[in-house]
């Protein structure tokens, strides 16, 4: 490479015995984003034809597995593409613009399960007052501010990061994360502490206010009738199993950025995998199985189609 082009692109270093194993590894990437395309998709179709799911948990559950889908498309074609290149780079530019949809969408997840969390607590803690209290105007606002605010917050960590010089271009990793941080000729103290910042208000906050809601649930729903009690395990334990492989996921990410030096590169690549695999995956199981009205839709739409083939 010429002077030029070690400023604009960035090698992917992160993939291990690619030239041997590229085929196996594109099929296995190729099979695992049509499986989230469909999965997802799927149960998005449900809430969006079926009128009895039109409320907003499940207009937040769609929102959800939408996230999903987009936080896959970041990934997955480039990975695929990599796969079968001989040459794993991508450009300085495209490298931030990952950064910023990888992590404004993570984070966007957490805001997200912090509304359901909300609306939960509504449904069972407030019951009368649901229908004034969460209106179409609400869910509106919510999924804006969901969506928004996170993206304005990693937007102002690469305005702060986008001038500075690399003196280094190999990046240990298969897409781009918080390592190109390492990159950098020099790290300034603003960068950190302003990365503290975005993972405490769209982090560690909404986790806060998660816990606290369904720590209310759990405590009115111990002191209410078994109808109560139904209702509040059946809407509320999905929405944990996502809050508990989501932190789970993101607590690796962080954790394989600040010691990523002391990992084995296939360890690396294969622990850097599971982040894009599990949480796409795991979300429309996890609601399609355990909520009652999408898992009914689900079998009526399977059955219907037995019957059809028959």
């Amino acid at each position: 490479m010429d002077a030029r082009l070690n400023t604009t692109y960035i090698i992917l270093g992160g993939h291990v015995q690619v030239q041997r194993y590229r085929y196996l590894h594109f099929l296995i990437m190729l099979a695992a984003y049509i499986l989230i395309i469909l999965s997802n998709s799927t149960i998005v179709c449900i809430i969006v034809i079926y009128r009895n799911l039109h409320e907003p948990m499940y207009i937040f559950i769609a929102a959800l597995l939408i996230n999903s889908v987009l936080f896959s498309t970041n990934i997955y074609p480039k990975l695929l593409i990599d796969f079968l290149s001989e040459k794993q780079i991508i450009s300085y530019q495209a490298c931030l613009f990952q950064i910023f949809t990888f992590y404004s969408l993570t984070c966007s997840e957490f805001l997200l399960l912090a509304a359901m969390a909300y609306d939960r607590y509504v449904s069972i803690c407030k019951p009368l007052q649901y229908q004034i209290i969460m209106r179409k105007s609400t869910v509106s606002i919510l999924l804006f501010l969901a969506w928004v605010v996170p993206a304005c917050h990693i937007a102002g960590a690469l305005a702060l990061t986008i001038n500075n010089k690399l003196c280094s271009f190999t990046l240990r990793g298969v897409y781009c994360n918080n390592s190109v941080n390492s990159l950098y000729c020099r790290k300034t103290a603003i960068m950190s502490i302003y990365g503290v910042v975005i993972l405490f208000n769209v982090g560690f906050l909404p986790i806060l206010f998660i816990l606290f809601t369904y720590t209310k649930i759990l405590v009115i729903a111990y002191r209410s009738c078994g109808e109560v009690k139904k209702k509040a395990i059946q809407t509320c334990l999905p929405h944990l199993l996502v809050l508990i492989n989501l932190s789970s996921l993101f607590t690796s990410d962080v954790i394989l950025v600040r010691v990523q030096s002391n990992f084995p590169e296939t360890a690396h690549v294969v622990l850097t995998l599971q982040i894009i695999i599990y949480n796409p995956l795991c979300n429309p199981l996890i609601y399609g199985l355990k909520i009652n009205k999408v898992s009914k839709h689900l079998k009526q739409l399977f059955c219907r189609n037995k019957v059809v083939n028959v």
